[in-house]
């Protein structure tokens, strides 16, 4: 839409999308920048600023800049590293196997059935409890004696009575079944929200030339949902990468540093044994790889978007 506003002069819908903003347009948006750069901005530019400092609780001494030392430690801190292991394997075996179950939970959802309201309600039970809560319920699960896990084991006649959450073998694993649990529903109703905008049409029309379920799915359904799917398989990795109540709940980083992900090492070395500068760099490496995989997930959103 083209609107004149002078002799010889016109301005379309562009070139006002690309006029800067105004002083009564600034501050307008103030109510909504204000608590951001409070929030959010502050706080990550602190924290970045207390990486280069030897800042320790109880300290008496004035805390000075120490430029990268903190850095540099960082990368021969072999327990770091560990910690850092380990919450690539968590992040990875709960990412996978939840999106795995909620596409198979979101596909039968998405059927027609009777009471699938109700299934729909229950499928996100998980999701509205609180992490600490989880955690708590969980842990009367796996409890060695009167869980109902081992319960179960028991009738079954498969033995019982073993320690999963306190086991070196068995923690890990454990815990990942915790988060598969408890972060399944959000992405059941993400993939579900992109199957309900896929037309039905098409598939009654693949079903009309011959093709069975599977080819279905990888000609019809796949392509119509998968950026949702990348999308909240990006932003799973990124969140659980980041857990920290759910584990800390359940072992507190135990057995022997089994369970210790990078955000457990971080609150152990700022509130335990105070140190904040090692704690503050630890952050922000931990920023800097997320950074990381958000840009490698951007460039391909982008790739694609200029192939289509």
């Amino acid at each position: 839409m083209i609107q004149t506003t002078g002799p010889g002069r016109r301005t379309s819908a562009a070139d006002r999308e690309r006029r800067p903003l105004d002083h009564g347009a600034w501050f307008l948006v103030l109510p909504a920048l204000i608590p951001i750069l409070v929030l959010s901005v502050g706080p990550l530019l602190y924290g970045i600023s207390l990486a280069f400092t030897d800042a320790q609780s109880g300290r008496t001494e004035p805390t000075e800049w120490i430029g990268t030392l903190n850095f540099q430690d960082l990368l021969h801190d072999t327990l770091f590293w560990e910690s850092f292991r380990i919450g690539l394997v968590w992040a990875v075996g709960v990412t996978v196997p939840q999106f795995l179950l909620a596409l198979g939970l979101a596909l039968l959802l998405n059927e027609r059935l009777r009471l699938r309201w109700l299934a729909r309600a229950l499928a996100i039970v998980p999701w509205a409890m609180p992490e600490v809560v989880v955690g708590v319920m969980w842990r009367l699960v796996y409890h060695p004696d009167a869980g109902i896990l081992n319960e179960t084991l028991r009738d079954l006649g498969l033995g019982g009575g073993r320690d999963w959450l306190s086991g070196l073998a068995t923690a890990l694993p454990a815990v990942i079944v915790v988060g598969v649990w408890a972060g399944m529903p959000q992405t059941t109703v993400t993939l579900l929200a992109g199957l309900q905008n896929t037309p039905r049409e098409l598939h009654e029309a693949a079903a009309m030339d011959g093709a069975g379920a599977w080819r279905r799915f990888r000609t019809v359904t796949w392509p119509a949902i998968r950026p949702v799917a990348l999308a909240i398989t990006a932003l799973n990795l990124i969140w659980n990468f980041n857990s920290f109540a759910l584990v800390y709940v359940l072992t507190s980083g135990g057995p022997g540093g089994r369970t210790r992900l990078p955000m457990l090492f971080a609150y152990e070395e700022a509130f335990r044994y105070g140190q904040f500068g090692y704690a503050a760099a630890m952050g922000c490496a931990m920023v800097a790889l997320i950074s990381i995989v958000l840009a490698f997930h951007l460039v391909g959103r982008l790739r694609r978007g200029g192939e289509g």
